[in-house]
Protein backbone atom coordinates (compact mmCIF):
# COMPACT_ATOMS: atom_id res chain seq x y z
CA UNK A 1 0.00 0.00 0.00
CA UNK A 2 1.54 3.45 -0.88
CA UNK A 3 2.01 5.64 2.16
CA UNK A 4 1.56 9.40 1.24
CA UNK A 5 0.38 12.57 3.04
CA UNK A 6 -3.45 13.23 2.14
CA UNK A 7 -2.41 17.25 2.80
CA UNK A 8 0.24 17.36 0.14
CA UNK A 9 -2.64 18.83 -2.73
CA UNK A 10 -0.39 20.07 -5.48
CA UNK A 11 2.04 17.56 -4.74
CA UNK A 12 -0.18 14.50 -5.28
CA UNK A 13 -1.46 16.22 -8.76
CA UNK A 14 2.05 16.27 -10.39
CA UNK A 15 3.41 12.57 -8.91
CA UNK A 16 3.12 9.59 -10.57
CA UNK A 17 3.78 5.79 -9.66
CA UNK A 18 3.92 2.22 -11.20
CA UNK A 19 0.14 1.81 -11.17
CA UNK A 20 -1.08 4.93 -12.12
CA UNK A 21 -3.87 4.69 -14.52
CA UNK A 22 -2.05 7.13 -17.27
CA UNK A 23 0.57 4.43 -17.53
CA UNK A 24 -1.32 1.82 -17.87
CA UNK A 25 -3.72 3.08 -21.02
CA UNK A 26 -0.75 4.70 -22.27
CA UNK A 27 -0.77 3.07 -25.61
CA UNK A 28 -4.97 2.33 -25.61
CA UNK A 29 -4.95 5.91 -25.53
CA UNK A 30 -2.37 6.69 -28.38
CA UNK A 31 -4.54 3.88 -30.66
CA UNK A 32 -7.83 6.02 -29.68
CA UNK A 33 -6.23 9.43 -30.58
CA UNK A 34 -4.99 7.96 -34.05
CA UNK A 35 -8.07 6.01 -34.59
CA UNK A 36 -10.35 9.41 -33.23
CA UNK A 37 -8.44 11.14 -35.69
CA UNK A 38 -9.30 9.05 -38.39
CA UNK A 39 -12.86 9.83 -37.78
CA UNK A 40 -12.95 13.85 -37.29
CA UNK A 41 -10.74 14.15 -40.74
CA UNK A 42 -13.80 11.64 -42.48
CA UNK A 43 -16.36 13.78 -41.06
CA UNK A 44 -14.51 17.33 -41.41
CA UNK A 45 -14.02 15.90 -45.46
CA UNK A 46 -17.24 14.19 -46.36
CA UNK A 47 -20.32 16.57 -45.58
CA UNK A 48 -22.70 13.99 -45.52
CA UNK A 49 -21.14 12.82 -42.23
CA UNK A 50 -22.77 15.62 -40.37
CA UNK A 51 -25.92 13.96 -40.07
CA UNK A 52 -24.30 12.97 -36.36
CA UNK A 53 -23.59 16.33 -35.33
CA UNK A 54 -26.24 16.76 -33.02
CA UNK A 55 -25.44 13.31 -31.44
CA UNK A 56 -24.37 15.32 -28.60
CA UNK A 57 -27.76 15.32 -27.25
CA UNK A 58 -27.78 11.52 -26.97
CA UNK A 59 -24.45 11.84 -25.69
CA UNK A 60 -25.37 14.08 -22.52
CA UNK A 61 -27.98 11.76 -21.90
CA UNK A 62 -25.67 8.61 -22.13
CA UNK A 63 -22.90 10.45 -19.81
CA UNK A 64 -25.47 10.43 -17.21
CA UNK A 65 -26.14 6.63 -17.38
CA UNK A 66 -22.70 5.71 -17.47
CA UNK A 67 -21.65 8.03 -14.65
CA UNK A 68 -24.13 6.41 -12.36
CA UNK A 69 -22.93 2.93 -13.15
CA UNK A 70 -19.15 3.92 -12.73
CA UNK A 71 -20.21 5.44 -9.33
CA UNK A 72 -21.95 2.13 -8.54
CA UNK A 73 -18.92 0.21 -9.79
CA UNK A 74 -16.19 2.17 -7.53
CA UNK A 75 -18.24 2.32 -4.50
CA UNK A 76 -18.52 -1.49 -4.90
CA UNK A 77 -15.04 -1.93 -5.33
CA UNK A 78 -14.19 0.50 -2.62
CA UNK A 79 -16.50 -1.44 -0.19
CA UNK A 80 -14.96 -4.50 -1.07
CA UNK A 81 -11.38 -3.35 0.16
CA UNK A 82 -12.97 -1.56 3.46
CA UNK A 83 -14.28 -4.45 4.10
CA UNK A 84 -10.93 -6.11 3.82
CA UNK A 85 -9.69 -3.57 5.87
CA UNK A 86 -11.86 -4.19 8.80
CA UNK A 87 -11.30 -7.82 8.93
CA UNK A 88 -7.57 -7.45 8.90
CA UNK A 89 -8.02 -4.89 11.81
CA UNK A 90 -10.06 -7.30 13.39
CA UNK A 91 -7.63 -10.45 13.07
CA UNK A 92 -5.00 -7.75 14.92
CA UNK A 93 -7.25 -7.34 17.65
CA UNK A 94 -8.26 -10.83 18.06
CA UNK A 95 -4.52 -11.75 17.66
CA UNK A 96 -3.56 -9.63 20.93
CA UNK A 97 -6.60 -10.23 22.74
CA UNK A 98 -5.87 -13.84 22.05
CA UNK A 99 -2.16 -13.27 23.37
CA UNK A 100 -3.28 -11.46 26.59
CA UNK A 101 -5.81 -14.34 27.62
CA UNK A 102 -3.48 -16.87 27.20
CA UNK A 103 -0.72 -15.47 29.39
CA UNK A 104 -2.64 -14.39 31.86
CA UNK A 105 -4.49 -18.36 32.04
CA UNK A 106 -1.30 -20.48 31.72
CA UNK A 107 0.94 -21.14 34.38
CA UNK A 108 4.02 -19.83 34.07
CA UNK A 109 5.26 -23.49 33.92
CA UNK A 110 3.69 -24.02 30.36
CA UNK A 111 6.90 -22.62 28.93
CA UNK A 112 6.16 -25.19 25.69
CA UNK A 113 2.63 -24.54 25.13
CA UNK A 114 3.33 -20.58 25.50
CA UNK A 115 5.92 -21.13 22.93
CA UNK A 116 3.55 -22.70 20.50
CA UNK A 117 0.86 -19.93 20.71
CA UNK A 118 3.63 -17.58 20.77
CA UNK A 119 5.03 -19.41 17.07
CA UNK A 120 1.92 -20.51 15.85
CA UNK A 121 -0.70 -17.33 15.94
CA UNK A 122 1.49 -15.71 13.96
CA UNK A 123 2.12 -18.58 11.56
CA UNK A 124 -1.65 -18.95 11.01
CA UNK A 125 -1.41 -15.00 10.09
CA UNK A 126 1.54 -15.23 7.79
CA UNK A 127 -0.86 -18.68 5.91
CA UNK A 128 -3.98 -16.55 5.75
CA UNK A 129 -2.19 -13.76 4.11
CA UNK A 130 -0.59 -15.97 1.39
CA UNK A 131 -3.92 -17.79 0.94
CA UNK A 132 -5.43 -15.55 0.11
CA UNK A 133 -2.48 -14.16 -2.78
CA UNK A 134 -1.05 -17.07 -4.85
CA UNK A 135 -0.75 -19.74 -1.95
CA UNK A 136 1.29 -20.64 0.73
CA UNK A 137 4.86 -21.76 0.28
CA UNK A 138 4.96 -23.82 3.65
CA UNK A 139 8.69 -24.12 3.80
CA UNK A 140 9.06 -19.88 4.76
CA UNK A 141 6.27 -19.99 7.72
CA UNK A 142 8.42 -20.15 11.11
CA UNK A 143 6.44 -23.32 13.30
CA UNK A 144 8.90 -23.93 15.85
CA UNK A 145 8.84 -27.73 14.81
CA UNK A 146 5.36 -27.84 16.47
CA UNK A 147 3.85 -28.93 13.37
CA UNK A 148 5.28 -30.82 10.51
CA UNK A 149 6.02 -28.99 7.02
CA UNK A 150 6.14 -32.20 5.00
CA UNK A 151 2.69 -33.00 5.76
CA UNK A 152 1.04 -29.45 6.14
CA UNK A 153 2.24 -29.15 2.78
CA UNK A 154 -0.10 -32.02 1.92
CA UNK A 155 -3.32 -29.65 3.03
CA UNK A 156 -5.45 -27.54 0.53
CA UNK A 157 -6.02 -25.15 3.08
CA UNK A 158 -2.80 -24.31 5.58
CA UNK A 159 -4.63 -21.75 8.12
CA UNK A 160 -7.39 -24.71 8.54
CA UNK A 161 -4.62 -26.78 9.94
CA UNK A 162 -2.84 -24.50 11.97
CA UNK A 163 -5.89 -23.18 13.74
CA UNK A 164 -6.65 -27.35 14.12
CA UNK A 165 -3.02 -27.70 16.18
CA UNK A 166 -4.52 -24.43 18.27
CA UNK A 167 -7.22 -26.01 19.47
CA UNK A 168 -5.49 -29.66 19.80
CA UNK A 169 -3.52 -27.39 22.34
CA UNK A 170 -6.18 -25.97 23.88
CA UNK A 171 -7.99 -29.09 24.33
CA UNK A 172 -4.96 -30.98 25.93
CA UNK A 173 -4.34 -28.11 27.91
CA UNK A 174 -8.29 -28.30 29.71
CA UNK A 175 -8.00 -32.35 29.53
CA UNK A 176 -4.81 -32.08 31.88
CA UNK A 177 -6.68 -29.46 34.07
CA UNK A 178 -4.06 -26.31 33.36
CA UNK A 179 -7.30 -24.27 32.43
CA UNK A 180 -11.19 -24.55 33.19
CA UNK A 181 -13.91 -24.62 31.37
CA UNK A 182 -14.34 -20.99 31.60
CA UNK A 183 -11.13 -20.56 30.45
CA UNK A 184 -11.35 -22.69 27.29
CA UNK A 185 -14.63 -20.93 26.35
CA UNK A 186 -12.98 -17.65 26.92
CA UNK A 187 -9.89 -18.56 24.70
CA UNK A 188 -12.48 -20.71 21.99
CA UNK A 189 -14.05 -17.25 21.03
CA UNK A 190 -10.55 -15.85 20.14
CA UNK A 191 -9.56 -18.86 18.03
CA UNK A 192 -12.62 -19.44 16.48
CA UNK A 193 -13.08 -15.68 15.51
CA UNK A 194 -9.81 -16.61 13.26
CA UNK A 195 -11.69 -19.03 10.76
CA UNK A 196 -14.41 -16.40 10.57
CA UNK A 197 -12.60 -13.68 9.47
CA UNK A 198 -10.42 -15.38 6.26
CA UNK A 199 -13.86 -16.92 5.71
CA UNK A 200 -14.95 -13.43 5.30
CA UNK A 201 -12.03 -12.58 3.27
CA UNK A 202 -12.09 -15.58 0.87
CA UNK A 203 -16.01 -14.48 0.20
CA UNK A 204 -14.41 -11.02 -0.70
CA UNK A 205 -12.11 -12.80 -2.77
CA UNK A 206 -13.88 -15.26 -4.42
CA UNK A 207 -16.95 -13.65 -5.27
CA UNK A 208 -16.03 -10.66 -8.39
CA UNK A 209 -18.71 -8.11 -9.70
CA UNK A 210 -20.93 -10.20 -11.26
CA UNK A 211 -19.59 -10.78 -15.15
CA UNK A 212 -22.07 -9.59 -17.26
CA UNK A 213 -22.49 -6.67 -15.07
CA UNK A 214 -18.34 -6.03 -16.00
CA UNK A 215 -18.76 -6.91 -18.98
CA UNK A 216 -21.34 -4.26 -20.08
CA UNK A 217 -19.91 -1.26 -18.97
CA UNK A 218 -16.19 -2.09 -20.74
CA UNK A 219 -18.70 -2.36 -23.59
CA UNK A 220 -20.50 0.46 -22.99
CA UNK A 221 -17.66 2.66 -22.07
CA UNK A 222 -16.08 1.65 -25.54
CA UNK A 223 -18.84 2.47 -27.73
CA UNK A 224 -19.41 6.16 -25.68
CA UNK A 225 -15.73 7.34 -26.34
CA UNK A 226 -15.81 5.68 -29.52
CA UNK A 227 -18.56 7.55 -31.13
CA UNK A 228 -17.96 11.44 -29.59
CA UNK A 229 -16.06 12.40 -32.31
CA UNK A 230 -18.70 12.10 -34.29
CA UNK A 231 -21.11 14.49 -31.84
CA UNK A 232 -18.03 16.85 -31.09
CA UNK A 233 -16.40 17.11 -34.35
CA UNK A 234 -18.89 19.96 -35.71
CA UNK A 235 -18.48 22.01 -33.05
CA UNK A 236 -14.54 21.52 -32.05
CA UNK A 237 -13.26 20.14 -35.36
CA UNK A 238 -9.72 18.44 -34.42
CA UNK A 239 -9.93 19.58 -31.13
CA UNK A 240 -12.65 16.28 -30.70
CA UNK A 241 -9.72 14.62 -30.66
CA UNK A 242 -7.96 15.24 -27.47
CA UNK A 243 -11.27 16.22 -25.69
CA UNK A 244 -12.35 12.23 -26.82
CA UNK A 245 -9.08 10.98 -25.31
CA UNK A 246 -9.34 12.63 -21.97
CA UNK A 247 -13.06 11.35 -21.48
CA UNK A 248 -12.03 7.86 -22.31
CA UNK A 249 -8.80 8.21 -19.57
CA UNK A 250 -11.34 9.51 -17.02
CA UNK A 251 -13.57 6.42 -17.50
CA UNK A 252 -11.10 3.76 -18.43
CA UNK A 253 -8.88 4.98 -15.34
CA UNK A 254 -12.29 4.52 -12.99
CA UNK A 255 -12.61 1.50 -14.16
CA UNK A 256 -9.14 0.42 -13.59
CA UNK A 257 -8.80 1.73 -10.04
CA UNK A 258 -12.03 -0.46 -9.58
CA UNK A 259 -10.79 -4.04 -10.57
CA UNK A 260 -7.57 -2.77 -8.52
CA UNK A 261 -9.18 -2.19 -5.16
CA UNK A 262 -11.55 -4.92 -5.71
CA UNK A 263 -9.41 -7.60 -4.42
CA UNK A 264 -7.74 -5.91 -1.54
CA UNK A 265 -5.55 -9.25 -0.47
CA UNK A 266 -2.67 -8.84 -3.74
CA UNK A 267 0.31 -7.59 -3.97
CA UNK A 268 -0.49 -4.35 -6.20
CA UNK A 269 0.10 -0.46 -4.60
CA UNK A 270 -2.92 0.35 -3.38
CA UNK A 271 -3.99 -2.97 -2.21
CA UNK A 272 -4.09 -3.62 2.09
CA UNK A 273 -0.38 -3.65 3.82
CA UNK A 274 -1.40 -7.08 5.16
CA UNK A 275 2.53 -7.69 5.19
CA UNK A 276 3.07 -4.90 7.72
CA UNK A 277 -0.01 -6.26 9.42
CA UNK A 278 1.30 -9.65 9.70
CA UNK A 279 4.60 -8.32 10.84
CA UNK A 280 2.59 -5.88 13.66
CA UNK A 281 0.81 -9.11 15.09
CA UNK A 282 4.19 -10.80 15.03
CA UNK A 283 5.73 -8.85 17.08
CA UNK A 284 2.80 -7.95 19.37
CA UNK A 285 2.06 -11.63 20.02
CA UNK A 286 6.06 -12.09 21.06
CA UNK A 287 5.57 -8.79 23.27
CA UNK A 288 3.39 -10.53 25.02
CA UNK A 289 3.64 -13.97 25.80
CA UNK A 290 7.59 -13.92 25.90
CA UNK A 291 6.84 -11.49 28.97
Amino acid sequence: MIQYNPKEWFGLIFRFHKSDTFRQMFWVLVLFAVCTAGLVYAELHYQQLYVFANSTRIHSLLGFVISLLLVFRTNSAYDRWWEGRKQWGAMVNNCRNAAIKLKAHLPVSETESLKLFETLIPAYVDAMKEHLRKGVEVEKLELGGFMNKTELAKSSHIPNQIALRLYKELNQLYVNNKISGDQLITLDKEIKSFTDIIGACERIKNTPIPFSYNIFLKKFIFVYTLTLPFGLTHDFHYWAVPISTFVLYVFGSLELLAEEIEDPFGNDENDLPTDNLAEKIRLHVKEIISV
